[in-house]
């Protein structure tokens, strides 16, 4: 009786789980930057908001915006003030979500830049998370081709579905 018990409550868990993909996502991440930035900055930070919906049994579709923003080392600068690099992201988002919470996921789209001579590119956030319910847990990698270069991030972050 308690292994069938336990059988149930496992899966009522798995199940809210998975149901917890659909709906609105309030999402914060923090960032290692990597590849032509990795020289200039030492730190990323982003937020962001998406809109999910259930399309196909375990496949989650929505729009998405957000705000990410790389620091620079001013000590590459020789002292100088430089502003960081700021983008708006717009993009389309998408996710595969699997077996009890585990989801991979897409974002594609474009970034706009917002600082003066930034602007924007082509923006992709590939993911793989967790989901533990209104909470999730999420590693991506952040990456915006700019003309002349390209900036990336290796993430982590929080999501929380309302």
């Amino acid at each position: 009786m308690k292994r069938l018990v336990l059988i149930i409550c496992f899966a009522l868990l798995g199940t809210t789980a998975m149901q917890a993909q659909s709906g609105l996502r309030i999402g914060a991440n923090v960032g290692l930057p990597v590849g032509d930035i990795e020289k200039v900055s030492n730190f990323q930070a982003g937020v962001d908001l998406a809109y999910m919906l259930d399309v196909a049994d375990m496949l989650y579709l929505g729009p998405k915006i957000g705000y990410t923003q790389f620091f620079m080392d001013e000590d590459n600068f020789g002292g100088f003030e430089v502003d960081d690099p700021a983008f708006l992201p717009i993009a389309a988002s998408g996710r595969i979500s699997l077996a009890r919470g585990f989801f991979f996921g897409a974002d594609l789209g474009y970034a706009v830049g917002l600082n003066e001579g930034n602007d924007g590119g082509f923006y992709y956030r590939p993911q793989v998370g967790y989901n533990f319910g209104i909470i999730g847990l999420v590693g991506s990698y952040t990456g915006i081709s700019v003309d002349g270069g390209s900036f990336g991030a290796i993430n982590l972050g929080l999501e929380f579905g309302l």
